[in-house]
């Protein structure tokens, strides 16, 4: 090789080589200092891809099973209060068995019927109190449907809406009625259906006032003279109180949603929670309105047929309880699940991602030792470029 002092070959070599062993060097030290193999696109753009899409994945799956337990949660403060239902109802059922009983006085029955009528309140105040994370556990009946009304004297449950001239079916008091709508159309007699549920009469006329004092007032003309104390004066018409339209929003349910970021990997488990008051205890299509109930009377039929409601609202609440647990050992299936997803996934992950210390130890050392024998051979390589000059000594 011809000795030349344009260019150091051996120098430019050398620089070019230390430059690939300090590159290796440095991606060596960030990959044992983050312990990550992929720090930048550069290092592995597929793998940087495919881990940072497995990162999502166990991302939305670890919040999802955090949304599988709180909803474990919900459902067993729901299954609480049911349970606390249970045994506000069985008490419930010895007062009427007792008020049902030929043995037991009038006034003893009015007594009875006193805590009978704390258990329903409480029953209503546990469906619209109990609440999870600032929202009410149990549906109840309120808000708009044009099949029933609500007003100061009892409520009317309607097969169709209210309009003049069409003959619809009601229940009041737990008895069924047929009215025709209309200013002067008849009805069954709704002011002692609503005094007294066991008589089922025919007579009376119905209406909604739509102008007047008694705008917005159900009007009601009683052409049979039945007697009613709640009502003031002799007139033939009288006014029941402002009427609204409630919701029956129906039984509640609560969904759960779980994905893992992707359309194919989304899904919701939804459980029904029921509809709780004392206006409506529901499962499985049976409602029980306990509010109509009563254990007073002359005799013990009115306690005997309360009784029978009663029975079927204890069976409805056990139906619920019933749904809710397998609710809740689905919802915590669904989070053992996504345990195991996670661990997986994040397993694959980490394959891709994570550095193997062991390797990058070796690389270490191996480029180390490159680095500082570069920089002897760049030395040297400067050193004999001088050789030149003792040619010209």
């Amino acid at each position: 090789m011809a000795l030349s002092v344009l260019n150091n070959i051996a120098s430019i070599a050398a620089q070019n080589q230390l430059n690939v062993t300090g590159s290796g060097l440095q991606k060596t030290l960030f990959r044992l200092s983050s312990g990550s193999r992929i720090n930048s696109g550069a290092d592995d753009a597929a793998g940087l891809a495919i881990a940072d899409g497995l990162h999502a994945n166990i991302t939305a799956l670890t919040q999802s099973a955090r949304n599988a337990n709180d909803g474990v949660g919900k459902l067993q403060v729901a299954d609480g209060a049911l349970a606390q239902v249970t045994t506000l109802l069985n008490r419930a059922v010895t007062l009427a068995t007792e008020a049902g009983s030929g043995t037991v006085s009038q006034a003893q029955r009015t007594a009875l019927d006193s805590e009978y009528t704390a258990i329903k309140q409480e029953i209503h105040r546990i469906g619209s109190n109990t609440t999870y994370n600032g929202t009410q556990v149990f549906a109840s009946a309120t808000g708009t449907d044009a099949n029933q009304l609500v007003g100061s004297q009892g409520s009317l449950t309607l097969t169709t809406a209210l309009t003049n001239g069409a003959t619809t079916i009601f229940t009041a008091g737990g008895k069924t009625f047929t009215f025709t709508a209309g200013a002067t159309s008849t009805l069954g007699d709704l002011i002692n259906a609503i005094n007294n549920p066991s008589v089922n009469t025919t007579g009376i006329t119905a209406y909604l006032a739509t102008s007047g004092a008694n705008s917005g007032k159900l009007i009601v003309t009683d052409p049979g003279g039945h007697a009613d104390v709640a009502f003031s004066g002799t007139s033939t018409e009288t006014a029941l109180g402002n009427f609204s339209n409630p919701t029956a929003t129906g039984a509640a349910s609560t969904a759960i949603y779980l994905s893992d970021s992707t359309s194919a990997g989304s899904s919701s488990i939804t459980v029904s929670v029921g509809a709780l008051d004392q206006n409506n205890i529901s499962y499985n299509g049976n409602t029980v309105d306990l509010s109509g109930s009563s254990l007073t009377g002359t005799d013990g039929t009115n306690a005997q047929n309360a009784l029978t409601q009663i029975n079927q609202a204890i069976q409805n609440v056990a139906g619920l309880r019933g749904a809710l647990g397998a609710g809740i050992n689905r919802l915590q299936s669904a989070s053992n699940v996504i345990s195991n997803q996670v661990q997986n996934l994040t397993a694959a992950e980490d394959g891709i991602r994570a550095a193997d210390i062991a390797q990058e130890v070796a690389n270490l050392t191996k480029f180390s030792i490159l680095n500082q024998t570069g920089i002897s051979a760049l030395a040297q390589a400067n050193q004999q470029q001088q050789s030149v000059l003792a040619l010209l000594r």
